[in-house]
């Protein structure tokens, strides 16, 4: 193992000194640091090597990942930011299914599920052994957020029952606040008393995200952080039994109730639609084995120390996960690992240029930048969240984070989209940044994708950090619709797949474009005289950093 690590200390050696290669740079100012193409390439094309095996977190893979990153910091002359060196090591739980099944009595009595056929039931973290049964409660969406117009549990009691919720949110939320509802629904029914929840797919999920894609998940082990109590971190530990379900199921569930789940399907896909909850009628018992392990997985953390005695003490952070999804099963056919290139080698690029760039312009920031490439995003964000929970600086100092995660870089992007830069002051000094460039800045066109609570800046939002999380957009370089195109192309037969590699059609120059309109970005915000504040009524800033001062909005909400 050493030798293997000497010798992947040896490749990033030589390809650092690529980060410093004489290239003609990506349209630069008088006097800004050179981007260049190949140094770009270079990150890539070492993250996404076969010989990382796709650095899941955990494994060795991401070790060499995680070697190659803090080597780049060291040549930077970056500090090291850890609580270990350059190295914040998470403690990891993997879970593995080793036997489920959903039995549901009542009308459709005596009907049994395995995990893997139309259902997909999470290993427990928390319980060797669960066999559960209760009566099943229909809860619309499941939100439970009055202040914001939902109040799906109105009138419902779910107390020790298991609730079955539509996924998502209903058509015509805003996307970002959509997503973070969603993602806190276990929560919203925990704390209501259920202990189990069951999702089902709308109409517009299932095409977004049919059930055949899923499906491979259902033998996927699962993780989750373990703090320093000894204790595996858990959203809604209340809740003893988590599952997915395909429509044969949903409509087996609602049979003989006062609705069927067709008629509910149809008013969720209305506009607004929100259908009202109701009990079902059967009884759902949960019989779960869950064998575990434990591991650990690094985050890689380098910082550049401020200039300015009056702001070096705030921290601007910018962020990149470093872990991909690792390997198929041995025995699997043809091609077996997902070598992430564009998920997220590109982010990671872009970070490592974003800091060489402010290394290298000889003008040392004001404020100082944190760079964090994290482990455990793929398992549910789980370096930013370990980080949010033990942060190697008070997160009160964090100014704001800038997170780069999977730009889209086969084509001459002209605009970008900024999830979250409506929430915070963040947004002017991406559009400054932007203008500057010549790049416009254009809502997201996929709210429905729920983007902004997928990435590792949302473990730090929820605790109250202004964030800004960009990817490039849907136009090209000739004013048409050609970043849709390569947008949709992408997500579609390479997202999560083992194409996801270096024989992509990759723009380099246009990824030397991104990592410097990222570093004008981060460099705004380092040396801006007042640190980035939520606006005034934002629903993220009230909710999640309630006291801190905040911003007028400049002007009506794009929302």
């Amino acid at each position: 193992m050493r030798s293997v690590l000497r010798a992947a200390a040896a490749v990033a050696g030589i390809l650092l000194s690529t980060s410093f290669a004489s290239a003609q740079p990506a349209a630069p100012s008088a006097g800004e640091p050179r981007f260049a193409p190949e140094a770009f390439q270079a990150h890539v094309r070492f993250l996404a090597d076969d010989l990382l095996e796709g650095r899941e977190a955990g494994t060795r893979g991401h070790q060499l990942a995680a070697l190659y990153v803090a080597n780049q910091f060291h040549g930077l002359g970056l500090e090291p930011g850890g609580d270990d060196g350059w190295y914040q090591t998470v403690p990891l739980q993997e879970r593995r299914l080793q036997s489920a099944r959903m039995t549901l009595s009542g009308p459709a009595a005596g009907i049994s599920w395995t995990n893997g056929e139309d259902v997909i039931i999470a290993p427990s973290a928390l319980e060797p052994r669960v066999d559960l049964e209760a009566p099943v409660v229909f809860v619309g969406f499941g939100l439970d957020d009055p202040r914001n117009g939902f109040n799906d549990y109105r009138g419902l009691n779910v107390r020790g029952k298991i609730v079955v919720a539509l996924e998502g949110t209903p058509k015509g939320t805003p996307s970002e606040i959509g997503a973070h509802l969603n993602r806190q629904k276990a929560r919203m029914a925990m704390d209501r008393g259920a202990v189990g929840f069951v999702t089902v797919a709308t109409l517009l999920a299932d095409k977004t995200r049919p059930w055949s894609k899923r499906l491979p998940g259902a033998a996927t082990p699962r993780m989750t952080w373990i703090g320093r109590d000894g204790k595996a971190h858990v959203e809604a530990p209340g809740l003893r039994a988590t599952a997915t379900v395909n429509r044969p199921v949903a409509d087996a569930l609602f049979e003989g109730a006062k609705r069927s789940f067709a008629d509910v399907l149809a008013e969720a896909d209305r506009e607004k639609g929100a259908p009202r909850g109701f009990p079902l009628q059967g009884r759902l018992r949960f019989e779960i084995a869950t064998d575990y392990r434990t591991t650990s997985s690094p985050n890689v953390i380098g910082v550049l120390p401020g200039s300015d005695p009056a702001l070096k003490d705030e921290v601007v952070m910018v962020m990149a996960h470093l872990d991909h999804l690792g390997m198929k099963p041995e025995g699997t056919p043809g091609d077996r690992i997902y070598n992430g290139a564009m998920d997220n080698g590109t982010g990671v690029a872009t970070m490592l240029e974003t800091a060489r760039a402010l290394v290298q312009s000889g003008e040392r920031p004001r404020r100082t930048v944190m760079f964090m490439a994290s482990t455990g995003e793929e398992k549910g964000l789980l370096g930013a969240d370990y980080f949010g929970a033990y942060p190697v600086v008070p997160l009160e100092r964090i100014a704001g984070l800038v997170n780069m995660d999977m730009p889209i870089l086969t084509y001459d992007f002209a605009d970008i989209v900024g999830e979250d830069r409506h929430s915070s002051s963040m947004g002017v000094l991406v559009a400054r940044a932007a203008a500057r460039m010549g790049v416009k800045v254009t809502p997201d066109p996929q709210p429905q994708e729920g983007i902004f609570t997928r990435s590792d800046h949302y473990a730090l939002v929820k605790r109250g950090v202004p964030s800004v999380f960009l990817k490039t957009g849907p136009l090209d370089a000739g004013g048409g619709q050609g970043g849709a195109a390569a947008n949709t192309a992408f997500r579609s037969t390479q997202y999560h797949e083992v194409s996801d590699e270096l024989d992509l059609p990759f723009d380099w120059a246009s990824a030397a474009r991104f990592a410097r309109l990222n570093w004008m970005i981060t460099r705004e915000l380092a040396n801006a005289d007042e640190r980035p504040r939520w606006y005034e009524g934002d629903f993220f800033g009230e909710t999640f950093a309630k006291a801190a001062p905040k911003a007028k909005r400049p002007g009506p909400t794009p929302r």
